[in-house]
Order: structure tokens, then C-alpha cells, then sequence
């Protein structure tokens, strides 16, 4: 390899980092830094996760040999430098750009992606699953799962530690510690205790130690017990590894992150261990540039949406005037409350914002315990997220009839994080929970007109979604009535087009484009898709064809809802997106693609 040029594009394989001294990786993580912010400053992404976890990353695949061993990213936006390194440097041209490469691990990229990963708290789980497997197989291939300390506060995360623990697999968890929910007091006794306790030689004769004070006549009893007693006031003291190793868990560390060799040299002492290992290292966020290290919302998430006039901005201020309107509301959010817009709520009722951190199903039924007491909560959340709670938004909330408001952030198409982040679930999973209200606005000045009428409702649960868009802008309407927009004929051969959200939008501007062919149709904003407006239905089913459009699954939607209603009267054509995995892509050109645009609409009315 030529010392004298660049490291980074020769390295087209992981075994090409094996060739490399040491002061060679440290030019090489270097490099890797300089292009990982210049990629994501041109294609968007996550920045601060991937700059911290460099070194690390370089460390495990000196170490391990990927593909036969396997790494598991939990999440997976912290796995560019694991692309660069699996030799997909040149697929950073279209980060996140319709045919180009993902911003998480894919399965179809690369043999080094084992699971497209992007919601958190699951890499354990896969883990046991894998190691299980080779077990059975009688195969002979480490596995190794790297979860951030953020991921630590998902239930699924203890689930997937306690059965590792009690199986006994042979599994590296490698905590990725960057100080977001868990930092351990590390002192010069620790660092000691850390060095001797992650070597196997030394353990292997540490036990024969104890075992030999057992034999001890008269004293062997009481000088074992002082040696383990001892040794757990010492650990006890100084070490955070009571937690893990109660669940039968090894715990190691810590170690810092950003030293190659001793991460190199703590996962082979972990691999030299049987049953399930935790390999604690303490990293550096945005680790090598300013404006990342320094900024923690450029640090966690993309808040590309917070930009004055979108949904999330209206959010944002309306939460606030409610909040000052009304003592008892009270906010949650699951380790994301700057991109749902909650910043500012947070700052104005510090004691009325409840962070959970990323516990999805624990937001939502302590929302219920919140409401049951007295308060009215509102978890905002993005609607791809919501979905991993839903049997407690059905039965902690629902079956209990509780005032929560859900505000769905990033519903429908959401364009370029992919199939894990379309939010197109959440219309047809809400629309089945008895008593359940879902409204949908269309416009700026609708979503604080509908968070203002869900406080107002108190009886039962609320449903708000909006897209990652920009909003329009238009007076609000009476709440659970629709809008009739536009009013065109009836009856034979006339068109009506009921636009759910952002897609009544759409429907406006299909409108226009029919109206200088001398089609001129009706066009109803539903605002509450549940339950629906009956002088609504009642004045689509006097029009010859009806279309319903929503951005979320066609089937069991909202548009299949209203066809129930009125197929018997009038022909229905629903419309909505199909239900298969979609890439990710610009949001727009997605919906275009599957119809879901002004002439797409058009197209479809004009078949009459």
C-alpha cells in the first residue's frame, strides 16, 4: 500500500486494514473524518454518530473477519464508516439519493450488512438469534453487536440481555458509550481493575486462587469468602458491571473509543471468554469537527423540518400556547424532543417535559398513567415510531378510553431514510382502536386549530399526523367537519376527490388542472379521517366517481373506510400507496411515482 498518497480509497476490503501500522490508521481515520462531513454536508445525514465511532469501527474490522464474523449496527446511522470500509466509498456520491446508497446497513449493498437496522434497541435481540444458530450448526463464527448507550433505554434491549445472559451465547455487545444516558465514574483505580479483569490469563488464575484457599485446612472457607468478598466491595466501588453481570452478562471496560489498539486488544480478551460479553467504550460524539461536537441537536437528528412554516415549526408554537392556556398539559417524547419540536415547550415547562428516552411502548402507557391521574399528555413522536408501540396505544390507551393526544411527526412518504422510516402504517393501525379520533390537517393554521380541539375532546384518545413538509396556509374549519373546497356538479358523470393531510393539497391542484378541459370537480378536505364527517359522505355519494387519496397504505385506510360507506351508492376508487417496502427516494417523486401527485389524480379522474 502507498504510504505517500492517500489510505482511504485503497482500502477496498476490511482485510486491507490488517496491512496498515498504526500511525498509518491514525491518518486513515483522519481521512475517513474529513470525508464523511464533506458527504454529509452535500447528501444530508447522521453526522455526529459516524465521527464518533470511527476508531471503533476500524477496530472491529482489524479484529473480526466480516463477513463470516458478523456486526450487527444498533441503530444504523452509525454505519457509514463500516460502508467506506466494506469498500463502498464511491456509493457516497448519492447518499441517501433515489437509487443510490442507503443511509442505514442494506441487506442488498453488501454480504457486510446482516440487518437494515434503523430502529433502536434490537441489535441484541438479532444477536442471540445468529449466535443461537451457529451454535446449532456446529459453526464456528463470532458475533458482535455495537448498541449506544441511547439504545440502552429500550425495553427490547433488556429483553435481548437477559435471554443472552441465561443462554449463555457467545456474544461481544460493544457499548458505544457517547454520554447521551449513561456515564460511568472512571477513576485511575477502575483503569487498573479494567486492565487486569478484561484478561483471561489473569481470571483463569484467579480461580484457581479461590479454588485454592478452599483447600486451606480450618481457614479455607472464611479466606475464600474474605478473597470474593473483597473482590466485590472493590467492584462494587468502582465499577458499573454489577447491572450487566446479574443478568449473567460479563462486563468489561471501560475503554476509550478512540484507541485502536486497546479496543483491538479488549475484543480478543472478550473472545477468549465463553458465554455473553459487554465491551464498554467511551466515545467522543461528533468526535474531530467543531460544529458537531459542539452542537447536540446536529449531533442526534436531522431537524430539517423544524424550518419556519412547516407542520413541526406550527407544532412547536402551538404546543407552547397550549401549554400556557392549560396547567395540565404535559409533554413526552422518546429521546427526540428537538426534532419533534419540543425544544421550546421543554424550556418554557421544564417540569411538565418528560423525556423517556428511546421507550416507545413505555411512552405510551405511562401517557395512560398520566391521563388516568389527571393530566392530558402529548407524545409526539414520528409515526414510523409510534408503530412499535401499538398493543399499548390499543389497550393501555384505548381499552381505557384515556385522553392521550399522539402527534404523529413524519407521517405518510418520507422520502430519503428509507423503507424504516415511511410512516405509512399509521392511518390504518389508529383507524382500528375503538374510540379513537384521528385528524389530519392540511394546513399551518389547522394544526394548532386541531391540537387546541383534541385537548377540548376528553373522551378518549386523539390521533394528529402530519408529513415532513412544508405547510400551506388557510383558515381553520370547525372541528370534526369537513371542507368542501371546491364545489363541482353532481350526478351524472361528476367527480369528487377527498384528499386526506397533505394529499387535499394534491387534489386542489389536480383540480386546476382539469378545470380547462371543462371537468370540474368537487374537492372535500375530510380533516377528521375518524370519524368521519357524514355531510361529507352524504354529498360525495351524489357525484358520479369518487377518489379518495391518502399518503399512507391503501388497504384498510381511510379510503377503504369511506368506500365502505359509499360503494353501494357510487363508484370508489381508493388511492394510497401499496403495500410493499419503498426505497428510499424524494419524497414528491416517490408519491409521482405511485400516482400520488397533482397528475396522478388527474389521470385517474379523467377515466371517469
Amino acid at each position: 500500500m502507498d504510504a505517500f498518497s492517500p489510505i482511504l480509497p485503497q482500502i477496498s476490503d476490511p482485510a486491507d486494514l490488517r496491512q496498515l501500522s498504526y500511525k498509518q490508521l491514525d491518518q486513515l481515520c483522519e481521512e475517513i473524518r474529513e470525508f464523511v462531513v464533506d458527504a454529509v454536508n452535500r447528501t444530508g445525514g447522521h453526522l455526529g454518530s459516524n465521527l464518533g465511532a470511527v476508531e471503533l469501527t476500524v477496530a472491529l474490522h482489524r479484529t473480526l473477519r466480516s463477513p463470516h464474523d458478523v456486526i450487527l449496527w444498533d441503530t444504523g446511522h452509525q454505519a457509514y464508516v463500516h460502508k467506506l470500509l466494506t469498500g463502498r466509498m464511491k456509493g457516497f456520491q448519492d447518499l441517501r439519493q433515489a437509487g443510490g446508497m442507503s443511509g442505514y446497513p442494506s441487506r442488498s449493498e453488501s454480504e457486510h450488512d446482516w440487518i437494515e437496522n434503523s430502529h433502536a434497541s434490537t441489535a441484541l435481540s438479532y444477536a442471540h438469534g445468529l449466535a443461537t444458530s451457529f451454535k446449532v450448526a456446529g459453526v464456528n463464527r463470532r458475533v458482535v453487536a455495537v448498541i449506544g448507550d441511547g439504545s440502552m433505554t429500550g425495553g427490547m434491549a433488556y429483553e435481548g440481555l437477559n435471554n443472552l445472559g441465561h443462554s449463555g451465547s457467545d456474544v461481544t455487545i460493544v457499548l458505544n458509550d457517547n454520554g447521551r444516558s449513561y456515564a460511568p465514574t472512571v477513576s485511575l483505580l477502575s483503569d487498573s481493575l479494567v486492565k487486569i479483569r478484561s484478561n483471561p490469563v489473569y481470571m483463569a488464575r484467579q480461580r484457581r486462587f479461590e479454588s485454592f484457599t478452599e483447600t486451606l485446612p480450618l481457614v479455607g472457607p472464611a479466606a475464600h469468602g474474605a478473597v470474593r468478598a473483597w473482590k466485590a466491595a472493590i467492584r462494587e466501588a468502582f465499577e458499573p458491571k454489577a447491572f450487566f453481570e446479574q443478568l449473567g452478562v460479563r462486563y468489561m471496560g471501560p475503554f476509550d473509543g478512540h484507541e485502536i489498539r486497546a479496543v483491538e486488544q479488549a475484543l480478543e480478551n472478550a473472545a477468549a471468554f465463553e458465554g455473553p460479553v459487554v465491551l464498554h467504550v467511551l466515545t467522543n460524539k461528533g468526535r474531530g469537527y467543531a460544529p458537531a461536537e459542539n452542537d447536540a441537536i446536529k449531533n442526534m437528528h436531522d431537524t430539517s423540518q423544524l424550518k419556519p412554516g412547516s407542520y413541526t415549526d406550527a407544532f412547536a408554537k402551538a404546543i407552547v400556547e397550549l401549554g400556557e392556556q392549560h396547567d395540565d398539559v404535559v409533554a413526552i417524547t422518546a429521546a427526540m424532543p428537538d426534532s419533534t419540536g419540543l425544544l421550546d415547550f421543554a424550556a418554557r415547562f421544564p417540569d411538565r417535559m418528560f423525556d423517556v428516552g428511546i421507550a416507545e411502548q413505555h411512552a405510551v402507557t405511562f401517557a395512560a398513567g398520566l391521563a388516568m391521574g389527571g393530566l392530558r399528555p402529548v407524545f409526539a413522536v414520528y409515526s414510523t415510531f409510534l408503530t412499535r408501540a401499538f398493543d399499548q396505544v390499543n389497550l393501555d390507551v384505548g381499552l381505557h378510553e384515556q385522553p392521550v393526544i399522539f402527534c404523529l411527526d413524519r407521517a405518510g412518504i418520507t422520502g430519503d431514510d428509507g423503507a424504516s422510516h415511511h410512516g405509512v402504517l399509521d392511518l390504518v393501525l389508529m383507524s382500528k382502536v375503538p374510540n379513537m379520533t384521528i385528524l389530519c390537517p392540511s394546513s399551518y393554521e389547522e394544526l394548532k386549530q386541531m391540537l387546541g380541539d383534541a385537548y377540548l375532546l376528553n373522551r378518549g384518545p386523539v390521533c394528529i399526523r402530519w408529513p415532513k413538509t412544508s405547510a400551506t396556509h388557510r383558515p381553520p374549519a370547525e372541528v370534526g367537519r369537513g371542507l368542501a373546497a371546491r364545489k363541482g356538479r353532481t350526478g351524472d358523470g361528476s367527480i369528487c376527490f377527498i384528499g386526506v393531510g397533505k394529499m387535499f393539497n394534491i387534489a386542489m391542484e389536480a383540480a386546476d388542472l382539469l378545470a380547462p378541459e371543462g371537468i370540474d370537480v368537487t374537492v372535500w378536505d375530510p380533516r377528521a379521517a375518524l370519524p368521519l364527517d357524514p355531510l361529507m359522505l352524504n354529498d360525495a355519494a351524489k357525484h358520479s366517481f369518487v377518489i379518495t387519496a391518502e399518503d399512507g397504505y391503501r388497504e384498510g385506510g381511510i379510503g377503504s373506510a369511506i368506500a365502505d360507506e359509499i360503494s353501494d351508492q357510487t363508484k370508489v376508487r381508493v388511492m394510497g400507496v401499496p403495500t410493499t417496502y419503498i426505497s428510499h427516494a424524494n419524497a414528491d417523486a416517490i408519491l409521482g411515482s405511485l400516482g400520488l401527485d397533482a397528475e396522478g389524480l388527474a389521470a385517474e379522474a379523467r377515466k371517469g
